[in-house]
């Protein structure tokens, strides 16, 4: 597993000096509005970049609010929508394949934020480590798809500031990949100053979402509507059906591989209604080290901006004696099999994985839409790492990842379902 540094040093955000410069990706999603929330409230940082997909409205708002340097849409259609917005003057519209790379590379960026789903991001955050910038990301794809591409770039930014700074934030891989996801950053947090060798495992807490003790016979007839009702958190509408499913516990499991150098029999799930342990780490003389807060999402937003300092936050604390109770239990991978598929996936490798997660954004954009069934989520997840998994090649770069992910949308979009379409 790797470590997370507890110094303080020039990684560190500070209300000295210069404020630093922050690029936004995905700035109009739920993510990128609560960034927003905290990245205004803090004089030290500054956000000079803003990304969105076709948001145009809300884009320029929050351009007339932040005033970037520039920003960046989808595509020309849009970004010439956002020149007729009434946009700050002299503030730069990219648009493009390549535009978020642009705008992750740019040399008035000192950390990139990104807050936007799918592949699409998984560029520009190679190409933001390589250019020495900061990543706080809560995109999942960054990892599940290409833990082998990013990983081994923080560690080796690491390793060269370790050279010369030990003590130096930034001598961390997370000091440069930094996870906004609330069960990450609990675990980070939670290793933070311990000696990795005395951990044992990694436990990933999670709500079990609206339908935790829905009986079996009822998920036929599960709508949309029905799941995005989350019972403690505020979600975009993606993350909110993943949790309905638990698939999104399988792909944090995939991730915690990824950021902790952990095996993947040393992460284990645990379902907590709650949703105010966010995740906790076990160490090897039985001593368990928990993460607890409000389900607010501005925490760990926080927390990855200013790391290693602490600051006053917008979340409230959590109240343990009006909480009451804590409660915890195993997952049910039998009503919940996407959780077993994920886990399945991940020693498969990186073409599973990301077949994987391809087919769940395919899949839930399906069910939104009502082309698919509740049940036909995991199905198709399983087609697609059955279909296109297994590999005994090397582990694909980064453009035979974006062509993979590109094939298997396609294989899906329109596929039947079988009892789901």
């Amino acid at each position: 597993m790797s470590s997370p540094s507890s110094a303080s040093g020039p990684g560190a955000a500070s209300s000295a000096g210069s404020p630093r410069r922050v690029a936004l990706l995905g700035s109009t999603g739920s993510i990128g509005r609560q960034a927003i929330d905290v990245l205004s409230a803090d004089p030290a940082f500054r956000v000079v970049a803003l990304a969105a997909a076709t948001n145009v409205e809300a884009l320029a708002e929050q351009a007339r609010r932040l005033r970037p340097s520039a920003v960046a849409l989808a595509d020309e259609g849009a970004a010439r929508a956002a020149r007729d917005s009434g946009l700050p003057a002299g503030t730069e519209v990219l648009s493009g394949e390549d535009a978020l790379v642009e705008l992750a590379t740019r040399d008035d960026v000192d950390m990139v934020v990104v807050g936007t789903g799918g592949i699409v991001s998984l560029r520009p955050i190679v190409a933001a480590l390589d250019g020495g910038k900061i990543v706080a990301t809560a995109n999942k794809e960054t990892l599940v798809a290409g833990g082998h591409l990013v990983m081994p770039r923080a560690r080796a930014r690491a390793a060269e500031r370790r050279a010369a700074a030990p003590a130096d934030p930034l001598a961390s891989p997370l000091g440069w990949l930094r996870p906004i996801d609330s069960e990450h950053s609990a675990i980070w947090q939670c290793l933070a100053g311990e000696d990795l060798a005395t951990v044992a495992r990694l436990i990933l807490t999670a709500s079990g979402g609206p339908f935790l003790d829905l009986p079996i016979e009822e998920f036929a007839s599960i709508t949309p509507e029905r799941a995005l009702r989350h019972p403690t958190w505020s979600m975009g509408d993606k993350i909110t059906i993943d949790s309905a499913t638990l698939a999104n516990k399988g792909l944090e499991v995939i991730e915690a591989h990824w950021l902790y150098d952990s095996p993947y029999e040393a992460i284990d799930v645990v379902i907590h209604p709650q949703s105010v342990v966010h995740s906790a780490v076990q160490f090897v003389d039985g001593s368990l080290k928990a993460q607890l807060g409000t389900p607010d999402m501005r925490l760990p937003i926080q927390y990855a901006l200013t790391y290693p300092e602490r600051r006053p936050s917008p979340a409230a604390a959590p109240d343990l004696v009006a909480t009451a109770s804590l409660d915890f239990r195993a997952p049910d991978e039998a009503r919940f099999p996407a959780l077993r598929i994920a886990r399945e996936a991940g020693p498969l490798g990186p073409r599973a994985t990301a077949a994987l997660i391809a087919a769940d954004d395919v899949a839930v954009a399906r069910f939104l839409y009502g082309s698919l069934d509740f049940q036909g989520i995991p199905r198709l997840l399983e087609a697609a790492v059955a279909r296109f998994g297994p590999s005994s090649g090397p582990d694909p770069d980064l453009d035979e990842l974006v062509a993979l992910d590109a094939e298997v949308r396609a294989s899906l979009a329109t596929s039947p379902a079988r009892a789901g379409a």
